[in-house]
């Protein structure tokens, strides 16, 4: 394939996805869905004309970026106030508990099903498959109430950010045999990178906040890569940096206090914000489109042939909304409907189910798995939308007529 060619290619499929997401708004299906399926009309092409690409090895640096694009985004979602405590530590504590509950009982699961793997290697497995994906739900629920609105952007934000950082933190640390030496590293990881980030963030906001050239968000950008791509050399928790930052922009007035307060311009920094929130939509914008279709591309139809996928993939989605259930009644006890039915795997779960090291790689555990699970949730999720639109209309027709 010529550059030209590669190059109008490329472009096609941004504006498709561009579309795709119209589509979305329209029908409450998730373009996730259409771009995979675009991914694999799009391999079927490449094998008419009898193209192989070569170019998915740039897949991984594609996923660094990703990665801190997604948990940037998040964390510049993430509105903290008295007023928003109760949504966000019932949102935290529904994240955190239905993760750690689905990552162990979907490595069951693979154990199950793969005989020769231990349970560390499964877990690994598990976690993607335990992961929301905030990429898909924050921009399907704006139909939802205030309410299940902000509950679902908080709940997947931290869904996002605790799997990621606890997938990275379990690959690293995986010849760590004694649990108080986890323990130790852990703690000391945290407390280390916290520290290191606070102090970063803020200089780097101090710093930027005077910069007035009109390319200083990409030149943002480039420090925060830079800090995570060296916080990574040394073994530390580099997403924490990412989310720290972007706390720290989204929430200045509220996390900072007294004199430090006023070494910083409200003016220059709530533009910052917004400028620096488009430009962190935008990329993640692009970096979702390549995946999903490169993903439907790479993606071998022959896999779902075989039956014990389907059965695995049965069994976990039935361990994920079971779980959702029993802590949504347990924990919110409001209105749980539809939020119990919108817990979409996406772009996160592409991300580390390829990150896997070789080293832990399983050979018998197929990537159709993957597809199903990601297409099941993506389904589940439109389906519990549109009903909820169809009984919002219908109640507001009922309260018309009354009138």
């Amino acid at each position: 394939m010529s550059a030209y060619l590669f190059v109008i290619s490329l472009c096609v499929v941004v504006i498709i996805s561009f579309i795709f997401n119209i589509i979305a708004r329209k029908t409450n299906i998730p373009s996730v869905l259409m771009l995979i399926f675009l991914g694999m009309g799009l391999r079927q092409l490449l094998n008419y004309f009898g193209l192989e690409p070569e170019y998915f090895n740039t897949l991984e640096v594609l996923g660094i970026v990703g990665l801190i694009m997604i948990v940037l985004e998040a964390a510049l979602d993430l509105q903290l106030s008295r007023e928003k405590w109760p949504i966000i530590w019932k949102s935290f504590v529904i994240a955190l508990l239905s993760f750690v509950a689905s990552s162990l009982l979907i490595a069951g699961i693979i154990q199950f099903f793969i005989q020769n793997i231990g349970f560390l290697p499964a877990l690994i497995y598990a976690i993607p498959f335990s992961i929301m994906s905030s990429a898909i739900i924050i921009p399907s629920v704006a139909n939802l109430s205030k309410y299940k609105r902000e509950f679902m952007i908080y709940e997947s934000t931290f869904s996002d950010i605790l799997g990621i950082m606890f997938f990275y933190f379990l690959v690293e640390n995986f010849n760590l045999d004694d649990a108080g030496t986890v323990a130790l590293v852990l703690s000391g990881n945290i407390i280390l990178t916290m520290a290191l980030a606070v102090v970063l963030s803020f200089l780097l906001l101090l710093i930027v906040q005077n910069i007035k050239a009109q390319a200083r968000f990409f030149l943002f950008l480039a420090v925060l890569v830079l800090m995570y791509a060296v916080a990574k050399l040394f073994h530390l928790s580099s997403l924490l940096i990412i989310l720290v930052f972007g706390l720290l922009l989204g929430n200045y007035k509220v996390l900072l206090w007294g004199r430090v307060k006023r070494w910083f311009n409200d003016d220059a920094i709530d533009g910052l914000f917004e400028n620096f929130k488009m430009v962190t939509i935008e990329t993640s914008f692009i970096v979702r489109t390549f995946f999903f279709v490169v993903f439907g591309i790479s993606f071998s139809l022959e896999t779902l042939t075989h039956p014990s996928i389907w059965m695995m993939s049965g069994g976990f989605i039935l361990i994920l909304y079971l779980i959702r259930v029993i802590l949504f009644y347990l924990i919110d006890r409001k209105d749980v409907i539809p939020q119990i039915f919108l817990a979409p795997r996406g772009l996160i779960s592409i991300l580390l189910f390829y990150a896997i090291p070789s080293d832990f790689q399983v050979t018998e555990f197929e990537s159709g798995t993957l597809l199903l699970v990601i297409m099941a949730s993506s389904i589940i999720m439109a389906g519990a939308l549109i009903m909820d639109r169809k009984t919002s209309n219908g109640e507001g027709a009922g309260v018309t007529e009354m009138k």
